[in-house]
């Protein structure tokens, strides 16, 4: 069987844009908004202001997750459909969709509604707890699209 080069192209890029946005995200955004008393020096933001920002962020950046999440899955389908089966594409492809739409579908949403409800309900240990398990989501999936990605390729340059 033929392979379209665009399509496998177009993949290699979704893969290879979503781990760099995923690293400028966590390693320069988060950052700078969380620690602008250093950047700026007549408006500071608090936590709580901070906070809303990379909320936001965050919430549009789902959409993308979204995205990746379905282009992944539709796919790694096909290509297992057409005999490419692989036991670290599979594991990754699956940690690449399901973080994606744990950090999209179940985190974000969460601390949005617990940012709605004001500075108390982002200062509880609940907050924190969701918090700490969307930065390790972002960890894991960050690893996953790298380990997909690499595996993709070496498979790609062998057939």
């Amino acid at each position: 069987m033929k392979r379209n080069i665009y399509i496998d192209f177009t993949y290699f890029t979704l893969l290879a844009a979503s781990f760099g946005a995923v690293l400028v995200l966590g390693t320069i955004v988060a950052p700078i908004v969380f620690n602008t008393d250093k950047i700026l020096y007549s408006i500071l933001l608090d936590n709580y202001n901070a906070g809303i920002i990379m909320g936001e962020i965050f919430r549009r950046f789902s959409y993308w997750l979204y995205f990746l999440a379905f282009f992944v899955a539709i796919y790694e389908l096909l290509m297992y459909k057409n005999g490419q089966r692989d036991a670290i594409i599979f594991g990754s492809s699956v940690t690449v969709v399901f973080s994606a739409l744990m950090f999209s579908a179940v985190y974000s949403p969460k601390i949005l509604s617990m940012q709605i409800l004001g500075v108390e309900a982002t200062q509880s240990d609940t907050f924190k707890n969701i918090h700490l398990a969307s930065e390790l989501d972002f960890k894991i999936l960050a690893t996953a699209l790298l380990i997909l990605f690499i595996r993709r390729l070496m498979l790609l340059r062998l057939s």
